[in-house]
């Protein structure tokens, strides 16, 4: 399970937005812990905080820097720490790192041998800093984008505040991974500058710092940072709040008040947007305002996105993000409808997990019966290699979201044809190009899509969406 996956999952089991710094801080470690050996009287009040609030936080987050300051006994305390932290709740170890010549082996030591599933990283040496932590793909960064320092004000707002400096940070470090793979750290008590973050970057997890001032309103904060569905903002529990002999209620306590101000502030919200086209081109292209459509609301990305492989590619799609907004769920199965009506079939089948809701969409669009290959076969059960009602020597049409190489849709309509049904068809909806189509033909399938990468590319350039420089970028690669 991927950071992403497992710091969703506890946010919905344990309906919270709520971290805990686990940080050894002598100055603030309760009377009652305090003891000749320091070492063993911080560790017993971490842990003393995993056991009250393990039930009621999304994440954990240990300060690096406390932990070094205690010389390599506060290294040994971090690793007993971190093993004390349950499995299933995130850790996101406070690194700040910004050191361009040790990324690749902190990243492995950090990943690798201690096992946390993020890290915070200093934007300032580029994406050549961030791009050894993001080839882990279970993996996340939080890129440090704005400080409550007011003596960084003078940088941060460089070199004005129309355009300042913490604005780009973010824009730029959105081309540097997808959003399941990179966050934003935002220390502020300012909920207009927490505001300014979140409207540009809608779709990436916030980490929040520093909110707890005297002159701090905590739902102008949750408003500021909340994204459109209620969440997408991780919120600090209180240093002071941690010194307390009664931790449990008091953080079950703030845990409700910030869910009674989500579920107001999601039933204020739209729940869809409606996109309106703000361009006229001559000669557009026939699926022009779709194309735009799935850019603006950040399915189709441009910038350097690394990849698992630790190759770049100068383009990201994530078509998986259609499914909540219905306006162009509703024009990408009307635009799948448009090809599948010429095709001769019996069946829709769908390749798991992306293009099942697509399938299912079209079967009930074309009335026409779905079924789906397993992922993996199940060890119980009936043991199924194909989900759903069917007939030996039925046609099937099989839909699937992007072709890339080809691989996982035809080991789909392998297992498709393994119970003795025929496969003639795969509809997608992106062609990458790079011959994929002719792949196809030669194991014996006919490909159809709606659009192809090229298309996309320059369909976005034409209107304005995309600048000459990552045009050329998608050219040359």
């Amino acid at each position: 399970m991927n950071f992403f996956d497992k710091l969703n999952t506890n946010i919905s089991q344990n309906q919270s937005l709520l971290f805990v710094g686990l940080d050894p801080n002598s100055e603030m470690i309760p009377a009652h812990y305090q003891s000749s050996d320091m070492i063993t009287g911080l560790e017993n009040w971490l842990q003393f905080m995993i056991a009250e609030t393990a039930d009621f936080v999304c994440a954990y987050k240990p300060t690096l820097g406390f932990y070094e300051a205690l010389g390599v006994p506060g290294l040994e305390l971090l690793i007993k720490i971190l093993a004390s932290v349950p499995a299933h709740i995130p850790i996101i170890l406070d690194a700040k790192h910004s050191d361009l010549n040790t990324s690749s082996i902190f990243a492995h030591s950090i990943f690798r041998e201690w096992r946390v599933d993020a890290v915070t990283l200093s934007p300032y040496t580029g994406q050549d800093h961030v791009a050894p932590f993001l080839v882990y793909p279970d993996k996340a960064v939080f890129i440090l984008c704005c400080t409550s320092n007011p003596s960084a004000a003078i940088l941060q707002q460089y070199p004005n505040n129309n355009s300042p400096l913490y604005l780009q940070v973010v824009e730029e470090s959105k081309n540097w991974g997808t959003p399941e793979q990179l966050g934003l750290e935002v220390g502020t008590t300012n909920a207009e500058v927490l505001k300014s973050i979140r409207s540009l970057a809608p779709e990436r997890i916030i980490m929040a710092r520093s909110i707890w001032a005297e002159e701090s309103n905590l739902k102008k904060i949750l408003a500021a940072g909340l994204n459109c569905h209620g969440d997408g903002l991780l919120i600090p529990v209180p240093q002071d709040m941690l010194s307390s002999a009664n931790l449990s209620q008091q953080i079950q306590s703030l845990r409700a008040e910030i869910n009674q101000f989500r579920s107001e502030f999601i039933h204020d919200v739209s729940s869809c947007d409606v996109w309106l086209p703000d361009i006229e081109v001559k000669d557009k292209h026939p699926h022009q305002d779709l194309i735009v459509q799935l850019f603006d609301i950040g399915c189709i990305m441009f910038g350097e996105f690394v990849q698992a492989s630790g190759a770049t590619f100068p383009y990201y799609i994530d078509l998986r993000k259609i499914i909540s907004n219905p306006q162009v769920f509703n024009q990408v199965l009307s635009a799948y409808e448009e090809i599948l009506k010429g095709l001769t079939f019996d069946r829709v089948a769908g390749i798991p997990y992306g293009s099942l809701p697509t399938a299912t969409g079209l079967s009930l669009r074309l009335h026409c019966p779905m079924i789906f290959p397993r992922k993996e076969v199940k060890a119980h059960g009936t043991r199924r290699v194909i989900e759903g009602n069917f007939h030996p020597g039925e046609i099937v049409a099989v839909v699937d979201d992007i072709l890339i190489s080809g691989k996982s849709v035809m080991e789909g309509a392998e297992k498709i044809k393994s119970v003795g049904l025929k496969v003639n068809d795969i509809v997608v909806f992106i062609d990458h190009e790079q011959g994929v189509k002719d792949r196809l033909k030669q194991n014996g399938y006919c490909g159809h899509s709606v659009l192809t990468i090229s298309e996309i590319v320059n369909t976005l350039h034409e209107v304005g969406r995309i600048n000459d420089q990552q045009f050329l970028a998608f050219q040359e690669s």
